[in-house]
């Protein structure tokens, strides 16, 4: 089991200052207004304020980046939305015709939820969902060779979702709280937190959504 120390809550905290700047960056992009998509997931199980989530495999484009956490989210999001909005290598096949032709064009992808964030012992770890459908198999490859594209197989994630600041002290509130019903429930986790944050800082802070998950052990 993953306990919290005074270590890697620091950590935890410099990661979220990193996922702030990433979503800061996202609301200066224009998009349509219209629901965001997100990875298919079915509730398996709740406790008094948590969540189980089953979620179905899935692909993500990530990049790890080294910060420091003041500069993480800035170095992070312009490699991976130049990725998805256009720098990758797209194969168009075209009909037969005289002669056979084939071109690469690039490929615009959809913008999705949650952009998520860990610390990993190199640096920072941001990654964003990929549309469904799209695969390692499939996927334009990237231009840039930071970007890595990776099948998330399915897993079992604990998680609790609340509103407010994105702030150190409100991630850690709620990161305790769902370790404590964890440990109520007798439930074992592995790794280290996910910090998700699914809306633009424009959105009111008592509307947004932010969630903290943890990856539950095999076979409970």
């Amino acid at each position: 089991m993953t306990h919290l120390t005074s270590t890697n809550l620091s950590q935890w905290s410099t990661a979220r200052i990193a996922v702030l700047l990433a979503t800061v960056a996202l609301s200066t992009i224009s998009m349509p207004v219209r629901a965001v998509e997100e990875p298919s997931y079915q509730v398996v199980r709740e406790i008094p304020g948590v969540e189980v989530r089953q979620y179905a495999a899935y692909t993500v484009a990530e990049v790890v980046v080294p910060g420091p956490a003041g500069e993480a989210g800035r170095q992070a999001f312009p490699i991976l939305a130049g990725y998805i909005f256009g720098k990758n290598k797209g194969e168009r096949k075209l009909e037969m015709t005289a002669p056979v032709t084939q071109t690469a064009v690039p490929v615009k992808l959809e913008m999705t939820a949650p952009v998520t964030q860990s610390v990993l012992p190199e640096g920072f770890l941001v990654q964003f969902v990929l549309p469904k459908g799209v695969t390692v198999a499939n996927a334009p490859e990237p231009l840039d060779a930071r970007v890595q594209l990776r099948e998330v197989s399915p897993h079992q994630v604990a998680v609790v979702r609340y509103s407010g600041f994105w702030s150190a002290s409100n991630d850690d509130e709620h990161l305790q709280k769902l370790q404590t019903a964890l440990k109520a429930a007798n439930l074992d986790w592995t790794g280290d937190p996910v910090f998700s944050r699914y809306d633009a800082p424009f959105k009111p802070w008592f509307l947004r959504r932010n969630e903290v998950w943890l990856r539950l052990s095999p076979q409970q």
